[in-house]
């Protein structure tokens, strides 16, 4: 019996199976971390982006004389966000274009952009959903 558990305590065969089974889980699950995290920065700076242009595209508009709708800003929100280089999916991605409440410069109309995107996930294969990221911001449009 000594004999035998010697000669256990000195093979290493399967080693690397039982240490990748101990460490081989978490280290998936932080690499799909790192993923889901990267797409989560790009879709963030996508919207960011966006609401920008929006705000650009809003201003040129308005001092051209052709005073846009919010529905007409909302539509060309959303046609600008499915094209480079944001690539967004219009399915998961929601665009409010509204009057501010209280209109804090004057002469200048406020506009209110809001623009919310579900992520997504790299375990949708497993119906688990990515989260839903808002950006929010304020136009001006000078008269």
């Amino acid at each position: 019996m000594t004999n035998f558990i010697k000669r256990l305590r000195s093979d290493s065969k399967g080693a690397a199976a039982i240490e990748f089974a101990l460490i081989g889980p978490a280290f998936i699950v932080m690499m799909l971390g790192v993923l889901q995290v990267g797409l989560g920065l790009q879709s963030y700076n996508a919207m960011r982006s966006l609401s920008a242009d929006v705000a650009r595209y809003s201003m040129v508009q308005y001092q051209t004389g052709n005073e846009v709708s919010n529905s007409q800003i909302r539509s060309w929100t959303r046609n600008h966000a499915q094209g480079a280089p944001y690539l967004l999916d219009p399915d998961r991605l929601g665009v409010t274009i509204s009057d501010a409440s209280t209109q804090r410069v004057v002469g200048a109309k406020e506009l209110s952009i809001s623009v919310s995107y579900r992520i997504t996930s790299v375990l949708e294969f497993i119906d688990i959903d990515g989260p839903t990221l808002d950006f929010e911001r304020p136009v001006f449009l000078l008269q």
